[in-house]
């Protein structure tokens, strides 16, 4: 007999949690617990974390999604222990051992000599165990399957790092960096310009702008307020607005906010032409959408949210 799968009914829920992602799920699995718990229609999340890795995870639900792809780009810090003395295939604790050399002794003058070497724009190879696709296919996938990768150096930008704390054989770094920096590439790399290797065996996320100043969610505490009720777990949802927060705004008149839903051309004549997105905003400074400013002034859409329609 064929078992029927239960599902519940989902609904529309628009805006942002900052998730505190727990050690040992994947960032698509803390995310499903989250869109259940609140049964969202849709839900995203921005930036991934390895199931090793604790933190925030941004998770956009609803129109938010259309953000994400602009939170992706953003600058994070991150906290990371690592061991010295040892080299794993996915460059953290997860991975099987390849090679174990002896550990020098280092001082904290030792180790902070060698991280201008690191910090600025600078070249680095992504782990083999990444999401990163090659032909179509992540190159976890590929790595599992036994393939031969070859990966070449891309440019990130390291901001800061900062020495926290050395052992006889670990260290803990804080980590400032944008957007596609691996911090298990930086902690092998710094290994071997030690000469003893290293992997990761603890990360945390600690914030991801714009975002340092607002609340972090535990799967737990969510789950303590579902049992109160959904009109207590909305309100730990944050408006889609918090995630443009850092993306400068146009305010519209009621006009042409009508203009605008109807799908009418908008002209501005008075702003600037613009490269990266703005939001364009009603009088009482709803956010309405993405658009890109021409050098006539004229609204290019990029998204729309959907209550940009209902003015």
């Amino acid at each position: 007999m064929k078992k029927t799968q239960f599902t519940f009914p989902r609904r529309p829920v628009d805006g942002l949690i900052l998730l505190d992602k727990p050690q040992g799920l994947s960032s698509n699995q803390a995310l499903q617990k989250v869109r259940n718990l609140l049964r969202a229609e849709k839900a995203g999340h921005t930036g991934a974390l390895d199931p090793l890795a604790t933190g925030v995870l941004p998770i956009c639900l609803g129109e938010a999604t259309k953000a994400a792809g602009i939170l992706l780009g953003n600058d994070k810090a991150y906290e990371v222990e690592a061991r010295l003395g040892a080299t794993t295939d996915t460059d953290d604790a997860e991975g099987q051992i390849l090679r174990e050399r002896p550990v020098p002794v280092f001082t904290a003058a030792d180790i902070m000599a060698l991280l201008p070497r690191f910090t600025g724009d600078i070249q680095q190879v992504p782990p083999i165990y990444s999401a990163l696709k090659q032909g179509g296919e992540p190159l976890y996938v590929k790595a599992r399957r036994g393939d031969s990768i070859e990966l070449e150096a891309r440019p990130v930008s390291i901001h800061a790092i900062e020495l926290l704390d050395i052992g006889p054989e670990s260290l803990r770094l804080r980590v400032t960096c944008g957007s596609g920096t691996y911090i298990r590439s930086l902690v092998r790399d710094l290994g071997e310009a030690l000469g003893c290797g290293a992997h990761v065996t603890a990360l945390r996320r600690l914030w991801v702008e714009p975002f340092q100043d607002l609340p972090l969610w535990t799967i737990e505490a969510l789950q303590a307020l579902a049992e109160l009720g959904e009109a207590v777990l909305d309100a730990a949802v944050l408006p889609v607005e918090q995630a443009l927060r850092a993306v400068p705004k146009l305010m519209l008149d009621a006009e042409q906010a009508r203009r605008l839903g109807m799908g009418q051309p908008v002209r501005l004549p008075e702003a600037a032409e613009t490269v990266e997105p703005v939001q364009l905003c009603d009088e009482s400074g709803r956010s309405l959408g993405l658009v890109h400013i021409g050098p006539d002034g004229l609204v290019r859409v990029q998204r729309l949210f959907r209550w940009a329609a209902i003015n």
